[in-house]
């Protein structure tokens, strides 16, 4: 019986291919036939690797999101500085992950690695859940921000002192008196790192 001829490439090749346009350009950019002038082929063929762009877009974050080997097991914070480096390195991904199906191997081993840091709170499944998602929007909003203004050329600094000056004359005329004080006993500083904020967000959600 004839056999038909072997896929030209591997679903890895494919979706690596979907990563590299989205990383230079953004994931608006990344359309089925963008992606299949990358890849010299058919934009049909490229459903014999996925069945829409949806579950591309899915593959992708699980193809980039392998957590590295730790020698000891990772707490929150930890998870939480490695998905702020990889939005950072994938400046995609905090626009992909909302409502994405994130049922892949890797996505799931990070999952995995949220639970085990929460076990010892004893806190129900689902709070655990709702929890490890709430922390993740942080971090997206976060790494958001920052690659925005990397976008812009803005540095914290510049932002603060043009935001405070921006206040201080807003104020002058007296109608907000509690921000003028505040506004008169604090100078502009540099804000809380990522670490400071991140451990914040932690202990009030496991005070909650």
């Amino acid at each position: 019986m004839p056999r038909g001829r072997p896929p030209r490439r591997t679903r890895a090749q494919v979706v690596a291919a979907a990563i590299a346009v989205a990383d230079a350009e953004g994931l608006a950019a990344l359309t089925m036939r963008r992606l299949a002038t990358e890849l010299d082929a058919g934009v049909m063929s490229l459903y014999t690797y996925v069945r829409d762009k949806d579950d591309l877009v899915d593959q992708m974050v699980d193809h980039v999101s392998a957590f590295p080997p730790a020698e000891r097991p990772p707490g929150l914070l930890d998870l939480l500085r490695w998905q702020r480096a990889l939005m950072l390195r994938h400046p995609w991904l905090p626009e992909a992950l909302p409502n994405r199906r994130l049922t892949g191997e890797n996505t799931l081993r990070f999952l995995e690695h949220g639970l085990a840091a929460l076990a010892p709170t004893g806190l129900p499944g689902g709070t655990k859940m709702e929890i490890l998602a709430l922390l993740t929007g942080f971090v997206a909003s976060y790494a958001g921000h920052e690659l925005a203004q990397a976008r812009a050329g803005i540095t914290d600094p510049e932002r603060i002192a043009a935001h405070v000056a921006q206040l201080r004359a807003a104020v002058a005329g007296g109608a907000y008196p509690e921000l003028a004080r505040v506004l008169a006993e604090a100078a502009p500083a540099a804000p809380p790192s990522f670490d400071a904020i991140a451990q914040r967000m932690i202990n009030g959600l496991l005070a909650g």
